[in-house]
């Protein structure tokens, strides 16, 4: 038991008073040096605190290691250990094998967003090929369906941006060279010929003139006669609209999008026009299914055959649409859209049932086609080997072509050599590679 425990006043006199002449009692020495650290120095009327926190230093802790005199159980000292860990241990990071490119921030809305969107272009174009070869049914079964996936596009857009003023607020200027504000302004110009169509047949399909009072007859009247030139003004917009949301992907620093700026706008207007086809043959009677069977052929053809030499175009790049989610949305993407256009061309005309399963084949593929384009653009921005070896090909092309005395223009700066493409897996990139190439 420790003097301190022990609760004797007298044991703690006893050390807390020292020898005048010792080093401790006097903190100049004659040599000059100041006592070390350790040494303790006796202050008149306070030798029992010395003493207290002598002994606590020596027993290694603070107040929970002993109790005073007047408490119960003094002398006794809690199990376990005098010092704790304050501080974790140190772990090593760096920016090895971090991601250079930055994650859109957009979620699901979006990719919804693009397909909704190029649905509503799709069927207007198809409405309006109905409309001008007589076929009732189908030209207001695509009208009503434009409308309702334009409506549903322009929800998914305002809930990601958060509040309906952002959109407002889009509209105040316009920039040839934003795609955004391009976007913007098609969107606008397209709705009221869209919205008017529609509203027409809709009007049409519930008898909404026999409820007007007879002063008001004359607006069904005039909607009537707005809806062929609304269903033409929208179709005319319909590849603008189809196809403008590709352009703005492949505008931003994402590897995957940016490398199939080429490829990416036609494959979006195929998958639009496969997937307002397919859904004519859901809705339409069999009969009245031929401009929507041959729009969902055409449509599923461009997609394909696009979409394949989309991919080898991006070169390394086109990984991020083989690996992981994006690969199973892109590889069912080819095979509902290969079938659903085979089982359209060959078996659509012949039954129903053939022409609904089609549809829906279309349809579906066209919802895997931009979920895995969306899917695939977000995988490349995380893993920096799709940033890392497209610079680095295209650093060793200008060297080569310099060597060749040709002029490739000015070597960026902001890339430090590095091993081949073929060694990235085991060398990570350096911080000169975090500055971002505009290769527009």
């Amino acid at each position: 038991m420790s003097p301190g425990e022990s609760g004797d006043p007298h044991e703690d006199n006893q050390i807390g008073q020292q020898d005048p002449g010792s080093k401790a009692a006097n903190p100049e020495r004659h040599d000059g040096e100041r006592p070390r650290d350790g040494a303790i120095r006796a202050v008149p009327g306070t030798e029992g605190q010395a003493s207290a926190s002598a002994t606590t230093r020596r027993t290694g802790g603070g107040g929970r290691g002993t109790r005073g005199p007047g408490r119960k159980g003094g002398g006794r000292r809690r199990k376990g250990r005098a010092e704790e860990l304050m501080v974790p241990d140190a772990t090593f990071t760096s920016y090895y094998g971090r991601q250079v490119v930055k994650p859109t921030p957009w979620e699901s809305d979006i990719p919804f967003y693009l397909f909704a969107g190029g649905l509503a272009g799709g069927s207007s174009l198809l409405g309006m090929g109905a409309d001008l070869t007589g076929r009732p049914h189908l030209r207001r079964n695509a009208r009503i369906t434009a409308t309702v996936a334009l409506s549903a596009s322009m929800l998914a857009l305002v809930h990601d941006l958060g509040r309906p003023t952002k959109f407002y607020n889009m509209l105040r200027v316009f920039k040839p060279t934003s795609p955004m504000s391009v976007g913007t302004w098609v969107l606008t110009a397209y709705a009221p010929g869209n919205v008017v169509a529609g509203a027409s047949e809709v009007a049409r399909l519930l008898d909404v003139q026999r409820f007007l009072p007879t002063r008001l007859k004359f607006l069904s009247g005039l909607l009537d006669w707005a809806a062929r030139p609304g269903g033409i003004e929208a179709a005319l917009l319909a590849p603008a609209v189809a196809s403008y949301t590709a352009v703005l992907l492949t505008d931003t620093s994402t590897p995957a999008w940016h490398e199939a700026h080429r490829e990416l706008p036609f494959v979006f207007v195929g998958s639009a026009a496969a997937a307002s086809g397919g859904l004519g043959m859901v809705t339409a009677p069999l009969a009245e299914t031929g401009p929507a069977r041959m729009l969902a052929v055409i449509g599923a053809t461009v997609e394909l055959v696009v979409e394949h030499q989309m991919e080898k175009s991006m070169g390394f790049t086109a990984g991020a649409l083989h690996e992981g989610t994006p690969g199973k949305l892109m590889r069912a993407s080819k095979i509902l859209t290969a079938v659903g256009g085979a089982s359209a061309l060959l078996l659509g005309r012949r039954h129903r049932a053939f022409a609904v399963a089609s549809g829906l084949a279309l349809v579906a593929g066209s919802v895997c086609t931009r979920f895995g384009v969306f899917e695939a653009g977000q995988e490349s921005a995380r893993d920096p080997k799709y940033t890392v070896v497209p610079q680095r090909e295209r650093l060793n092309a200008r060297r080569a072509a310099e060597a060749a005395g040709q002029d490739p223009g000015a070597t960026p700066t902001s890339v430090r050599p590095g091993p081949p493409a073929d060694d990235l897996q085991t060398t990570s990139p350096t911080a000169e590679h975090t500055t971002q190439e505009n290769t527009a």
